[in-house]
């Protein structure tokens, strides 16, 4: 096959030369100087054959040696007769796999965090959950969330969100982990000043409940806040920045929210009445600037809600609020119909590392007849309110936070609870890998009235590992 090739390639190169000479002698020139132009271009003819013919011996060499190899580049290897396959050190490169939106997102973001606590000592009792209580919690590891969410924009201004927790398990036994959903919603935000939303989210009621709960300073909530906040419901708010294109440079000195919901807690797909509550919420920044070089801050908000319930919803969304005959505290279910208002107050210094926190909360619960039938409970005012203070030991690494927090439920004599909180929270990579314990000191008013039914003092320790993703 090569001597085929090199005669091939031979030939027509001397056939190509010769047609040069012949065109470049002209009639002047002498028989003698052409057939010296032959002989040199034959002579360069041989040369190039000759080195022709070397490649093609060493190509032969190289293919006698070289194995076989498949179409995914795998060697085949012949023994005993037989032909064997012999894969490469290197695997084939997989396929990458690819996830499209069906929609017309154009950003699509998946993301959520997992946040494990241990719990020791009398647990749960700055809660109202005493030792030998009806609701006591015993030492523990708990799962605290491991939420999952997906949330993305449409090019038609709108955004939306879906989450889920697998901790928490609506109607499952209180002891198991379980999924349920917390915020799903879709928002419209072409126009700054007046934002429409819909679906389930937290009611804009109370600084701290509507907070995230990976940026909090503590490990919990306070308990004002989740007795007298309405958590998370189901309906339509209106909500923005009024100033955002009058006064561009000002655009968040005022925030406003004003929602309607069912009122009677999430993941509730019928309403307790025909009634729904109402939710409002001002959030002002009169100051934002240097002060002695560090950046500070001045925050202050509002809140106001008003809600008519039927029996048997709970109004203690988040945490606890009855009052027991031993003086801890369990979910308030209505034994009859409501009407209740309630409001707060909450102001948010910032100078440089350190941070000044307060919000007071006071809500009337007053009982209402329907169709005839009297209200089974006495009216009660319940109120609360708590001050944190943190600074950051070390910046953005080491912080030190102190909280004092005190709940009034108003419905025996020295029913209140107080507690102090004092914690330790290191950011190994800001929020999304935070480590936080906390001490908690735990007074029981009502106990120390009746020292019959046990200890008035509680303590419990809190360590938590948070992880974002």
């Amino acid at each position: 096959m090569f001597e085929r090739k090199s005669v091939l390639i031979t030939v027509p190169i001397v056939l190509l030369t010769l047609h040069s000479i012949r065109a470049q002698t002209t009639p002047e020139k002498s028989e003698s100087e052409r057939l010296q132009k032959l002989e040199r271009a034959v002579e360069q003819l041989q040369e190039r054959n000759a080195e022709l013919e070397q490649e093609v011996t060493k190509l032969k060499k190289q293919m006698a040696f070289a194995p076989d190899v498949d179409a995914n580049g795998n060697k085949k290897v012949v023994s005993d007769g037989k032909t064997y396959v012999e894969k490469g050190a290197t695997t084939e490169e997989k396929k990458p796999v690819y996830v499209t939106p069906a929609g017309p997102e154009y950003k699509l973001a998946l993301g959520g965090y997992i946040q494990m606590n241990f719990e020791d000592g009398a647990v749960s009792a700055f809660e109202g959950r005493f030792p030998n209580g009806p609701n006591q919690v015993k030492d523990r590891f708990r799962l605290r969330r491991a939420r999952i969410n997906l949330v993305g924009d449409f090019a038609e201004n709108f955004d939306f969100k879906v989450e889920g927790d697998f901790q928490q398990g609506d109607g499952l036994s209180g002891g198991r982990s379980g999924f349920s959903a917390t915020d799903i919603f879709v928002n419209w935000h072409q126009f700054p000043e007046a934002n429409v939303k819909a679906g389930q989210w937290k009611a804009p009621f109370g600084l701290e409940q509507i907070t995230p709960d990976p940026k909090l300073f503590t490990i919990e909530r306070s308990l004002p806040t989740g007795a007298l906040t309405p958590e998370r419901q189901i309906g339509v708010q209106i909500w923005g920045k009024p100033f955002t294109n009058l006064w561009p440079r000002e655009k968040d000195l005022l925030t406003y929210y004003a929602g309607i919901f069912n009122g009677n807690g999430r993941n509730t797909i019928t309403n307790d009445n025909n009634n729904f509550m109402y939710v409002g919420r001002l959030e002002l920044l009169p100051w934002q600037g240097k002060l002695l070089g560090q950046d500070a801050s001045v925050k202050l908000g509002g809140d106001i809600l008003s809600s008519r319930d039927d029996a048997g919803t709970n109004i203690s969304q988040a945490l606890n609020l009855k009052v027991n005959a031993d003086g801890s505290l369990t979910p308030f279910v209505l034994p009859s119909a409501d009407e209740r208002t309630a409001w707060s107050l909450d102001a948010w210094l910032n100078f440089g590392p350190f941070d000044l926190i307060a919000e007071y909360f006071s809500e009337d619960v007053d009982g209402r007849t329907v169709a005839g039938v009297a209200p089974t409970f006495a009216n009660f005012n319940p109120s609360g309110w708590y001050v944190q203070g943190s600074y950051f030991v070390i910046p953005k690494k080491l912080q030190a936070v102190v909280k004092w927090e005190e709940l009034s439920p108003d419905q025996v004599a020295n029913d209140g609870i107080r507690s102090i909180t004092g914690g330790l929270n290191y950011y190994v990579h800001g929020d999304a890998i935070k480590l936080m314990a906390n001490y908690v000191h735990t007074w029981s008013d009502f106990r120390a009235a009746h020292p019959q039914f046990g200890d008035n003092e509680f303590d419990e320790v809190i360590l938590r590992l948070q992880l974002m993703f």
